[in-house]
């Protein structure tokens, strides 16, 4: 998906949320799949890959080459001593 695909589906939700045909959680949750499939389309032999177990870093996703390297890159952001899991999302 192109970026102007995107923002077009993204267009899209929006409105049919405002014309009351989704609600917040299904707009969250389309939007969140707009979002997830532009940026593994642009990723280029990454994939997506969500962190779980400590609060801290429960479902921050990152784009990375491997599980190692998606796990470098959350361990980035959360504090250290924080534990956690890293598993690829699914589309």
């Amino acid at each position: 998906m192109d970026r102007i695909s995107a923002l077009r589906n993204l267009e899209d939700a929006l409105g049919d949320f405002e014309d009351g045909e989704l609600s917040l959680p299904d707009l969250e949750r389309e939007v969140r799949g707009i979002v997830r499939t532009y940026a593994t389309d642009f990723a280029d032999g990454k994939r997506a890959y969500r962190a779980t177990g400590d609060p801290a870093a429960e479902g921050i996703v990152v784009l990375a080459e491997s599980q190692a390297a998606a796990h470098d890159r959350i361990a980035q952001r959360v504090a250290d001593g924080v534990r956690f899991e890293v598993e690829p999302t699914s589309r």
